[in-house]
């Protein structure tokens, strides 16, 4: 006796539709804002409009890592900035499931005349975690970061592979259903990178959807099930990861 069984369809945890992203920037080279007031109140002030993305379309289902790819100026990065609720669309939408991790700018939330111990409490209630929670998970993050006795030092006096050890293992001390990543890989020295590289695989073998930004497009491959290309702000292309970076190393 055969049985007829239903097949739920992915639950989608990022829907992106028809978005547009336009910024107004100065035409004239200026240099204080008060000569921006002058310029503006005699009307001589004029802006170029750039439009970063164009129409873009495309949906990522749980569990996915989707990789985000494209040459400087792409758009990536504004892409990563609107579906992480950074940047407003100019027009279309973007819907996110789940509470959402973006790593976008590694340290980006820390004060450099604190401690190490004090922004690991700092950067984690920005990323909305609260003081028991970072209590408890404390030891494995500096552990993590390999920072050792600078974590009593400000700051100012790490260098900037520190800083983004500690940025990383602040942002994922726990695992999120919606990861966004940009070029974070590529922080700090060989073995840290390893190190994050294997933090990441963690983190999408758990279930985690993943929004991938890269250069490399051998971590593409091993990483992504689906890839989107973009080219000056548009969708060149969007599908398997193979057939999609086959044509962009091609063009």
């Amino acid at each position: 006796m055969s049985c007829i069984c239903e097949v739920k369809p992915m639950e989608t945890m990022i829907e992106v539709n028809d978005v547009s992203m336009h910024f107004r920037m100065a035409n004239d080279r200026i240099n204080s804002i008060k000569e921006y007031a002058i310029q503006r109140l005699s009307g001589k002030l004029k802006y170029n409009e750039f439009e970063a993305l164009k129409h873009v379309s495309f949906d990522v289902k749980r569990g996915e890592v989707m990789g985000l790819i494209g040459r400087n100026g792409a758009g990536k990065s504004t892409m990563l900035k609107v579906i992480s609720g950074i940047l407003k669309p100019t027009t279309g939408s973007v819907a996110v499931r789940g509470n959402v991790a973006p790593m976008l700018e590694l340290g980006s939330g820390f004060d450099y005349d604190m401690t190490g111990r004090e922004n690991i409490f700092l950067n984690g209630a920005i990323l909305g975690y609260s003081e028991a929670f970072l209590k408890s998970k404390y030891e494995e993050i500096v552990e993590f970061a390999e920072i050792g006795q600078f974590i009593d030092v400000p700051l100012r006096n790490y260098s900037s592979g520190m800083i983004a050890r500690l940025a990383f293992s602040v942002a994922t001390v726990v695992v999120p259903e919606v990861l966004i990543v940009d070029e974070v890989l590529s922080v700090g020295d060989a073995a840290f990178q390893e190190k994050s590289r294997n933090r990441m695989m963690e983190l999408m073998s758990g279930g985690t959807t993943v929004m991938f930004v890269s250069h490399s497009l051998p971590q593409i491959r091993e990483m992504c099930s689906r890839v989107v290309w973009l080219e000056q702000g548009k969708v060149r292309m969007f599908g398997e990861t193979q057939a999609v970076c086959d044509a962009y190393e091609a063009s």
